[in-house]
């Protein structure tokens, strides 16, 4: 087995192989296909079956992908329905073939050479959710050694199970899925401690809220220590504590969750963008600027969105693009190739062009973005904040007088900024501001980030607000 990680969304996705006769199923992949292909083809492997745990909001899956460009047969989840069934299957690729697919249930078993894999419906965090127990038959062991989780358990966390309400806009399933959730959990408990897990995602996932850095686990650490785990026998308990505090999501997650149910596009090669000069990117363009945030703010392209190729990247660039913009990059050749990966992800594939960093120093026609200190916001009176951390940051405290709304949630809460008046915006240390900031420049306000944001504010002592619920 290996793991292929995707520092950008914090997701796993899984390579089991059995090494007897060649054959490998690839778990959970992202759409850039060609990565896993040539691991397996290092391992000796040919990957004959693609699947997935669930219909995932925080990337396009690959498993399309791989039907298209491999003839892999797709084994996913038909547990959830008609309302959460996948559409694409019964179609054709577009050669003209029919797609493989296998639809599966809890208990079924499917074999991938010696590898055997036994489904469990564990839903909750999506209806049709499934995860795998894995079992070497090569040998003389009868008993799984591990669990692919999926989006289920992870280390330290659970998945989050108000994401076909606070995402997909479905009204009234948060509750119910957080009971749903529950009851798959305590079905867990039964399982062997011994058990290798191997979750869909890491620190750094919105798909959870409190996920752990170390990337594998054992179920029988996650019965000790993991507290969502452990709080599921406790219904009422459990359903109060996995709804509260869980962040906004992003955006496009309502997007992903459509998509990949619907069929997602089907990429082919990877887009390989043009070098351009200034003067030739047409208006309509949307430029991504991934060069540090201080030379974005001494001179940028009018409307640029400052966007650092880091493990934010995918991100930010799924809540704040739409797919049908044509996109420029402002980067480092070296940079382009794997911005044009974390793009297409999550379902950016218009990457036109890109423009060098240096050539755009030379250009007249930049502008600059407005920074202040936290000492210089609190002498001003009556200044228009708008604090952009999640609410559950917001509500412990926050600058007073401010108005909250989540960074990735800004394109669809842009009528709550205040307008009529400059406005200064904030976060935990400046980060997430920073690219709220070129965002909302982009979309005509004037807007100033708060350097140091939240922590430096406390840090000099100033007053804090907070709600009259969490005063003490």
């Amino acid at each position: 087995m290996r793991m292929i990680y995707d520092d950008s969304l914090a997701q796993a996705a899984y390579l089991i192989g059995c090494q007897k006769t060649g054959e490998a199923i690839i778990i959970d992949p992202e759409r850039d296909i060609d990565r896993y292909i040539d691991l397996a083809e290092k391992e000796g492997l040919t990957i004959v079956a693609a699947t997935e745990t669930h219909i995932h909001a925080d990337f396009l899956s690959g498993v399309r992908e791989f039907c298209e460009q491999t003839n892999a047969k797709a084994i996913l989840s038909n547990e959830a329905g008609k309302d959460w069934d996948y559409l694409w299957v019964n179609g054709q690729s577009r050669d003209g073939r029919a797609y493989r697919f296998e639809l599966v249930h809890d208990g079924d078993e499917f074999q991938i050479g010696n590898i055997n894999f036994k489904v469990m419906h564990t839903p909750g965090h999506t209806p049709e959710h499934i995860c795998f127990e894995v079992s070497d038959r090569g040998g003389d062991a009868n008993e799984p050694m591990g669990i692919v989780t999926g989006d289920f358990v992870f280390v330290g966390d659970v998945g989050r199970p108000d994401l076909l309400e606070s995402a997909a806009g479905m009204k009234g399933m948060m509750e119910p899925s957080a009971r749903k959730l529950g009851e798959s959990l305590r079905k867990f408990h039964d399982k062997p401690d011994y058990l290798q897990l191997w979750p869909g995602h890491g620190a750094g996932s919105a798909c959870g809220k409190a996920l752990g850095a170390v990337q594998q686990t054992t179920v029988g650490y996650e019965k000790r220590f993991n507290e969502a785990l452990k709080q599921a026998t406790d219904e009422d308990e459990f359903v109060r504590s996995i709804l509260s505090g869980q962040p906004e999501p992003p955006y496009y997650f309502a997007r992903m969750k459509r998509d990949n149910r619907m069929g997602p596009p089907v990429l082919g090669d990877l887009p390989v963008p043009s070098q351009y000069s200034v003067d030739d990117i047409p208006q309509d363009s949307l430029v991504i600027d991934t060069r540090p945030w201080e030379t974005f703010c001494k001179g940028h392209l009018p409307g640029a969105l400052s966007i650092m190729p880091n493990m934010f990247f995918s991100t930010v660039a799924g809540a704040f693009v739409e797919p049908e913009q044509r996109i420029f990059l402002v980067a480092d050749q070296e940079v382009i190739k794997e911005a044009v990966r974390m793009l297409i992800r999550i379902g950016l594939d218009q990457i036109v062009g890109w423009i060098d960093p240096e050539d755009l120093g030379r250009t007249d026609g930049l502008i600059s973005t407005n920074e202040i200190d936290v000492e210089a916001i609190h002498s001003m009176e009556d200044a228009v904040i708008v604090d952009v951390r999640n609410i559950s940051e917001f509500e412990e405290g926050h600058l007073p007088g401010a108005t909250n709304i989540a960074y990735l949630q800004l394109p669809k809460r842009l009528d709550e900024v205040p307008t009529g008046k400059p406005i200064y915006v904030n976060c935990r240390s400046g980060f997430r501001s920073a690219r709220a900031v070129s965002y909302l420049e982009k979309h005509g306000f004037d807007a100033t980030n708060i350097q140091g944001g939240f922590l430096e504010w406390e840090d000099a002592g100033y007053e804090i607000e907070k709600p009259r619920s969490v005063r003490s």
